[in-house]
């Protein structure tokens, strides 16, 4: 889950802050060195907490959040400055991820820019545009941020809402990138929102930026104006789950402390569609501010405890490095154990403070019972507004929000009261949420001892299997274009594609035999029709992973081999002689006891499914007309390799003269009385390979292998 704020997300809560104009601002609040908390209170409305994470993240919230008994020295200046002035205007600065909030009091106007890049900033400007004070001192190379300078915004960057298309050909012409970076950087559009302009154009993401046609770009100039349409004109957020376990979670939460223990399964927030992701775990929400109260609210509201803890002890590990060395799902109860402790911590303080103010409280509920019994709750609900101390009234849960006095002895942190309980019972109610939080966090506990457990074994499993050179296979939904037939790896990457049965016969001539490919079969009725490929097949990779066992080989699949040639016919004689073999190997001469068979080649412009006059072909039979190129005496042998292909470990097979140049790890197979299925499955267990891919590999009969570092590295 990324935590900076984007352009878009800017434009978004500067139209959900817009919505705040006309509200006061009350009493600023600094309970983190990374945090500044700002109230605003409008008539009629329950006050609302503008949360600015410095650098991050900033949104609107209501959550109950204890806070410092003595204000920073930046949080005094913002008091001094700002406390009871009006709201009277929010707007991004172009489309940079500046914000700028205006206020008026009868003193004059003032401003507060929040910048949410880099490390961020907070500035608090007069009338003139100078700073009053920023929240830290920066130097910049055109700018310079400290107090009694006049505020310099940063360098203007392109804003993609006034971008037409001139703007548009200006930009990809005179880029010398890909398509995304080019949208990401000099569009300023970001990552996220360049794949999602790349995927509603349907362009992919790594084309050069310049090389696009003009249909292209129309395409890129549709999709990007549909994404500020609806930025501009939507109101409610996207978030994206983990998975559906997590959905279901979302959904089943109904109320605050389920919410924020569903929330470790968001991985993304939006203002609009990102089209390139997994619609069926999106949900959405009212507003931005809300996904991110949802994401980062508990995290955000325990940040003066979290700082009150942190003069205390050091942690002493980086918490990054430890969710790197756990799973997913030890990492998600992680992060469930500090959000428990973390709730704990903030009742738990909201409790200290009732029974510190115990006189100030039982004022208050005493007061509001008895307007109750004179006026009723309907007649209190509207005169509340006018009280300093209540914030708001739920006749349904007989509740208030009120406010505990801070070291001024105004308004401070809000608490949540039940009128017809006295002090102690509602200061003894936090109490036990912060015991029953913790309960949890110890069973959360208890849940990541047994999951690192898990992990230690499954990571010894993992170096017992890479000190034997056994991979593990992927489990996969799809399968590469060539495994759906015979397949095996011939001299220079080429591969030869055979039918599996009479089905796939018709389906590789039609489809995988092109003009400038050959047609192989073996001399024997019913034997499988093959292809060699003259562009498509494997080559080794140049980078391959620290993580595969020595032995096994890296390729990976490409498509422009034979560079020069325009017909498999020129391919080197002992090539043709190769893919002869294996056709031979894939018929029934395997297992009719001889040591050796024929096969031909022929162009592909001979292969025709048209017989004769009065003669009909059977389903995957063909004729081949005109003179055919014989190999004669092939040897009945293949041999299989251990590799890795595009990151998925799987046999490969071929001649042996082949495969040894390829894996170091290979074994020769050639006619023998043990059964296919016995041979893949040893093969299976010594090297971790899948059973049905060695088995798709294996001639068809029964075998002897003669091991060289396949089965005994």
């Amino acid at each position: 889950m990324r935590e900076q704020t984007s352009s878009f997300d800017v434009a978004r809560i500067v139209r959900e802050l817009s919505e705040m104009v006309g509200a006061r601002a009350r009493k600023a609040y600094q309970p983190h060195y990374e945090q500044v908390v700002l109230r605003l209170n409008r008539k009629g409305v329950p006050s609302t907490d503008l949360v600015i994470v410095r650098g991050r993240r900033i949104y609107t919230s209501q959550r109950d959040r204890p806070m410092p008994s003595k204000p920073s020295q930046f949080a005094m200046v913002l008091r001094k400055h700002l406390n009871n002035s009006r709201l009277i205007g929010v707007e991004q600065l172009g489309f940079d991820r500046v914000i700028r909030l205006s206020f008026e009091h009868g003193r004059g106007r003032l401003a507060l820019v929040i910048e949410l890049f880099r490390d961020g900033n907070i500035l608090l400007l007069d009338d003139k545009g100078v700073i009053i004070q920023p929240l830290t001192h920066a130097k910049y190379a055109s700018r310079s941020l400290r107090k009694g300078v006049a505020y310099s915004p940063p360098p203007e960057t392109l804003d993609p809402r006034e971008m037409g298309r001139e703007a548009l050909d200006s930009l990809l012409d005179g880029s010398e990138h890909d398509l995304i970076r080019t949208l990401a950087a000099r569009a300023n559009l970001g990552r996220i929102y360049g794949s999602t302009a790349c995927s509603i154009a349907g362009i992919e993401e790594d084309v050069a930026a310049n090389s696009l046609d003009s249909a292209q770009r129309d395409s890129l100039e549709s999709a990007i104006s549909s994404m500020l349409e609806q930025l501009s004109e939507g109101t409610d957020a996207k978030m994206w789950m983990v998975g559906s376990e997590e959905m279901d979670a979302w959904k089943a939460a109904d109320n605050e402390a389920t919410r924020d223990a569903a929330s470790s399964g968001i991985t993304e927030i939006a203002p609009i569609d990102l089209v390139y992701t997994d619609s069926s775990n999106m949900v959405e929400v009212e507003s931005l501010s809300l996904a991110y109260d949802a994401v980062f609210g508990s995290h955000d509201a325990a940040a003066f405890i979290r700082r009150e803890e942190e003069l205390l002890i050091d942690s002493g590990e980086d918490e990054g490095v430890i969710q790197a060395k756990l799973g997913r799902r030890a990492a998600q109860q992680r992060a469930a154990i500090e959000r428990f402790h973390e709730r704990a911590a903030i009742t738990q303080e909201l409790g200290k403070e009732i029974q510190e103010n115990w006189e100030h409280v039982d004022s208050l509920l005493s007061q509001f019972n008895e307007a109750i019994v004179s006026d009723g709750w309907e007649g209190v609900a509207d005169k509340i507004y006018d009280v300093l101390w209540i914030d708001s009234a739920d006749p349904a849960k007989q509740t208030i929000v009120a406010y505990l006095p801070d070291e001024d002895g105004e308004p401070g942190a809000s608490i949540t009261l039940e009128v017809s309980s006295t002090v102690h019972q509602n200061a003894q109610r936090y109490f036990e949420e912060a015991r029953s939080q913790k309960n949890k966090a110890k069973g959360a506990q208890a849940a990541l001892s047994s999951t690192e457990k898990d992990q230690q074994r499954a990571e010894k499993r993992a170096a017992k299997d890479a000190a034997a050179g056994r991979l593990r296979a992927k489990n996969r939904s799809k399968r590469f274009w060539f495994e759906r037939h015979r397949w095996a790896l011939l001299s220079g990457g080429h591969l030869l594609i055979g039918g599996k049965d009479a089905k796939g016969n018709d389906t590789v001539v039609r489809k995988h035999l092109t003009a400038n490919d050959l047609y192989f079969h073996a001399d024997l009725h019913g034997a499988p029709s093959c292809s060699l490929k003259l562009k498509d097949g494997l080559a080794p990779n140049q980078n391959p992973s620290e993580a595969i066992p020595e032995g096994v080989a890296s390729l990976q699949i490409v498509q422009n081999l034979a560079d020069g040639l325009e017909d498999a016919r020129q391919l080197p004689e002992s090539l043709h002689s190769e893919a002869a073999q294996v056709a031979v190997c894939w018929s029934r001469a395997w297992g009719s006891g001889g040591a050796a068979a024929i096969a031909f080649h022929a162009r592909p412009s001979q292969v025709s499914k048209t017989a004769e006059s009065g003669e009909s072909l059977a389903r995957g039979s063909f004729v081949v007309r005109g003179q055919r190129n014989w190999h004669r005496d092939l040897s009945l042998e293949l041999a299989v390799g251990m590799a890795v292909v595009n990151g998925i470990p799987m046999p490969v097979s071929g001649t042996p003269s082949t495969i040894s140049e390829y894996c170091q790890r290979w074994a020769r197979i050639t006619p023998g009385s043990e059964k296919k299925e016995n041979a893949a499955n040893r093969i299976a267990k010594a090297t971790g390979l899948a059973q049905d891919d060695l088995l798709s590999c294996l001639p068809p009969g029964n075998c002897s292998i003669e091991d060289h570092g396949l089965i005994q590295p």
